[in-house]
């Protein structure tokens, strides 16, 4: 018998309610990390269901790429005529990407193998989990009507620090315009969980997007939640930057606002003040998706593989998500023991994976992604 497909709601700006949590929540997470030592590497560490969202990260990744509500940011990048233009735009589906974070609640970690393929209107998405230790995930996605590639390798090291744990995000975004013939590489933020003195949970440093064609740059820094601002709400999910010259340094743009709120450009030449992001146009009422064919649906797509577990969080039916949990995890376990016994080696099914050292890339197989079975209703 074939799994149902359960697929969740993406946390939006309309969702901040979710994350005022219990004493006795805190308190839970707390006491996981009571033998952890200040340091140690969090990579493999297990959460019960109930500090799980009913999501894989796969998903959450997919969803800051597909997941927005009015116009479409990366399409727009394609449209715009001037190279400046084009990498403010750029900046501005950058920061899109930059979602609510909810403390004390995490995704599944992704098994080898698993998939995510999603469509929104020109976009296609698809994502392929290439590692599982260290976890590796991989993004590619094609814009049909405006010729853009993307593409995310991404890897992360969370590090317990006593009173936070530090998220490093490793891996490159490249976003292609096709048509213009430009190619723009950009790293990513870190996250950064703190328990004293205060919880929480934010983006954190410094975001670099080059164009190496138009020798254009920009630099966005994410400032991190002070003791102080979390009270004033001063810095609270402030951001600031610049886009300018590579060569000469020379400044064109100074960027600053809130990604949670709006962020503004000012040209420096002229003084002229542009708001190029509204957070909430773009990242507030987040549609769900919905499957339009489910025969076409991958088995290894990430909402059927946890779709036992997503539907016990939901339902609040903590034994059957535990259960479909431990089912998810052994099934990965008895794969990797039978790889072993004949010495096979896992090979991604959609990229190609190139490995120097510590660092990873991918190529994807197919030059652009098709259509996907699950769609976001416009």
């Amino acid at each position: 018998m074939r799994k149902q497909v359960v697929l969740a709601k993406p946390f939006s700006l309309e969702d901040e309610k979710y994350s005022e949590h219990t004493s006795n929540l805190i308190q839970r997470i707390l006491s996981l990390f009571k033998n952890v030592r200040p340091g140690s590497d969090l990579t493999n560490f297990q959460l019960p269901p109930q500090l799980n969202l009913p999501r894989s990260q796969l998903q959450c990744y997919g969803e800051m790429v597909y997941s927005f509500n009015g116009q479409d940011l990366l399409g727009e990048c394609g449209r715009r005529d001037q190279p400046i233009d084009r990498l403010k735009s750029i900046v501005t589906w950058n920061i899109s990407t930059l979602r609510p974070l909810i403390f004390g609640l995490a995704p599944y970690n992704p098994i080898v193998g698993e998939t995510h393929h999603v469509s929104n209107g020109d976009l296609n998405v698809l994502m392929e989990q290439i590692s599982h230790h260290p976890p590796v995930s991989a993004l590619h996605a094609t814009h049909e009507k405006e010729n853009i590639d993307v593409t995310f390798c991404q890897y992360f090291t969370p590090k317990f620090r006593g009173a936070y744990v530090d998220v490093e995000v490793k891996g490159k975004r490249v976003v292609k315009l096709l048509n213009q013939k430009e190619t723009y590489e950009m790293n990513q933020p870190r996250l950064v969980m703190t328990f004293l003195p205060a919880t929480g949970a934010h983006w954190a440093g410094k975001i670099v997007i080059k164009c190496l064609e138009t020798g254009l740059e920009a630099e966005l820094q994410l400032l991190s939640d002070s003791f102080l601002s979390r009270f004033t709400g001063s810095n609270k999910r402030s951001i600031k930057g610049k886009i300018f010259e590579s060569s000469s340094g020379k400044r064109l743009y100074e960027i600053f606002g809130h990604w949670d709120r709006t962020v503004t450009a000012k040209n420096l030449k002229t003084g002229e003040l542009e708001i190029i992001y509204h957070a909430s146009e773009h990242i507030a009422e987040l549609r769900t998706p919905v499957v339009k064919n489910l025969q076409e649906v991958s088995e290894s797509e990430s909402a059927m593989v946890w779709s036992e577990v997503s539907e016990g969080i939901m339902n609040k039916e903590w034994e059957k998500a535990r259960e479909g949990k431990r089912d998810v995890e052994e099934k990965q376990r008895e794969s990797r023991r039978q790889r072993e016994a004949s010495g096979q080696s896992w090979i991604p099914k959609h990229f190609s994976v190139v490995r120097a050292g510590k660092d990873w890339d991918c190529v994807p197989l197919q030059p652009r992604v098709p259509q996907a079975p699950i769609v976001v209703p416009l």
